[in-house]
């Protein structure tokens, strides 16, 4: 679908009829910086050290080499034509309309479900600081500013996101750099343990509660790479996909490496596995040990800005997932509609209203310990829908256009019969989620969102000239 330029000159006010490249490779590859790096990776790291001891080193790379793929994929179908506007546009041209309603909605529901959680996190966090104040404030308050930021340019967005994702990148070295630091020195804690690599192997060896340890690992990092996918709804606005798209996701299977492997090897050569509390974050813990007062501060700052970042990926995504929707049939129209800036300022608007809800939902219920593990746990499901959405596409593509991929200059490594290992890796993933009681009530949870779906189907997309395939 092409559209006509809009006019310009003097005294021109058009509402433009197409979102803009404005984001450059700076930009990408920060954006999928900070989608590579969740939150969970700070709060959760604690509890999947605990149930999983050193071989949560293993969970993270083979979650991480499954999802490269996964974008590797995607890469390939975005870049295969440039009319596609994100994972919305190609499930729906190769699998039919249902493909690309049920992507579309079920990824807005995903970023609402875990900008709820964000939002609610920062409150958390925010109480650090000021414990005086009422919970839903902080909530409202992020929400807001980031409406009010997204609504000016895409542009801003890239640099929000930029040094958002910056601040955690610093984070992170930091601690890879201290913990390393400590184990040359031979650096002694307070209990006398010595910092030392031996410790991933000399207590249990790296697999201390067996094979049902390692497995109830994945049920909590899978959710901290939720967004990883989020430079794939970048691709509209970015300058030169051909370049940048590439760049940012050939350099994932490295991120992970540094900001996964690395920064848990660090917490675990200084603080042996059995002494990491599930309850707390390791990366305070670490620079508290290595004698920094500011650590809690510190890392409490990084985890609020880490939340921050995710949340404005969130209302980032959300909002063009409305407007791709949109101009299907598959939304309201209004959604389509775009800001003089380039925004889809409607669909801004009603995400943000989405989000909000995550600050009704503490001033309803004030303790949400348990219903933020349901919500995460909701989230890594609908992602995993998404993800293997995109793998589906990436078969269909491959069937019905061999010549495309022939020319392809970006091609997937092992083509179909990977995809076929990610999705039974998907397939198993779901079912570890069944083994405990709180994942299992998400995953019993989930089905009536696609329940809901398949009946809004009906109702939303009838057969018209205007929404009839191809």
């Amino acid at each position: 679908m092409t559209h006509p330029a809009p006019p310009t000159g003097p005294g021109s006010h058009v509402v433009p009829d197409d979102l803009q490249r404005n984001l450059t490779n700076r930009h990408i590859q920060l954006i999928a910086i900070g989608g590579a790096i969740g939150t969970g990776l700070f709060m959760g790291s604690g509890k999947t050290i605990s149930l999983a001891g050193p071989s949560i080193v293993f969970v993270y790379a083979i979650i991480g080499v499954v999802l490269f793929l996964v974008m590797r994929a995607m890469g390939e179908l975005l870049l295969s034509n440039l009319q596609y506007k994100s994972f919305i546009d190609f499930s729906a041209d190769l699998l039919g309309p249902w493909a690309g309603f049920f992507t579309g909605w079920t990824y807005w529901f995903c970023w609402i479900v875990t900008g709820i959680a964000d939002v609610i996190a920062i409150s958390a966090y925010a109480q650090f600081w000021f414990p005086h104040l009422p919970q839903w404030a902080p909530a409202l308050g992020c929400v807001g500013m980031l409406l009010a930021l997204n609504l000016v340019t895409v542009k801003l967005f890239g640099e929000i996101e930029f040094w958002f994702a910056m601040i955690k990148i610093v984070a992170i070295v930091a601690l890879v750099a201290t913990g390393f630091y400590m184990v040359s020195t031979g650096f002694q804690s307070p209990a006398g343990r010595t910092a030392s690599l031996a410790h991933l192997w000399n207590d249990g060896g790296m697999f201390p509660h067996g094979l049902m340890g390692f497995f109830a690992g994945f049920q909590i990092a899978i959710f901290a790479f939720a967004g990883i996918e989020l430079v794939g709804t970048t691709a509209a606005e970015a300058k030169d996909p051909e370049r940048t798209l590439p760049r940012a996701i050939n350099s994932i299977p490295v991120r992970i490496i540094v900001f996964y492997v690395l920064a848990l090897v660090a917490i675990m050569a200084v603080t042996p596995w059995r002494d990491v509390v599930p309850g707390k974050s390791p990366f305070v813990e670490l620079f508290v040990l290595a004698g920094l007062p500011a650590a809690a501060g510190v890392i409490n700052f990084v985890v609020l800005t880490s939340a921050a970042s995710s949340a404005n990926s969130g209302v980032f995504s959300t909002s063009r997932m409305l407007y791709g929707l949109a101009l299907k049939g598959d939304a309201p129209r209004s959604f389509s509609r775009l800001s003089p800036s380039s925004v889809p300022s409607r669909g801004l608007l009603f995400s943000c209203a989405c989000l909000s809800l995550g600050a009704f939902l503490m001033w309803v219920v004030p303790d949400l310990v348990e219903a933020f593990t349901l919500v995460t746990t909701v989230s890594a499901i609908l992602f995993m829908f998404v993800w293997s959405l995109i793998l589906l596409s990436y078969i269909a593509y491959r069937r019905q256009r061999a010549a495309l991929h022939a020319a392809s200059q970006y091609k997937m490594p092992g083509g179909v019969l990977v995809c076929c290992l990610c999705l039974a890796f998907f397939a198993a993933v779901l079912l570890l989620l069944s083994f405990e009681a709180d994942t299992r009530q998400a995953l019993l949870a989930t089905p009536a969102w696609f329940v809901l779906l398949a009946v809004a189907y009906q109702f939303v997309r009838r057969p018209t000239p205007s929404n009839a395939p191809g």
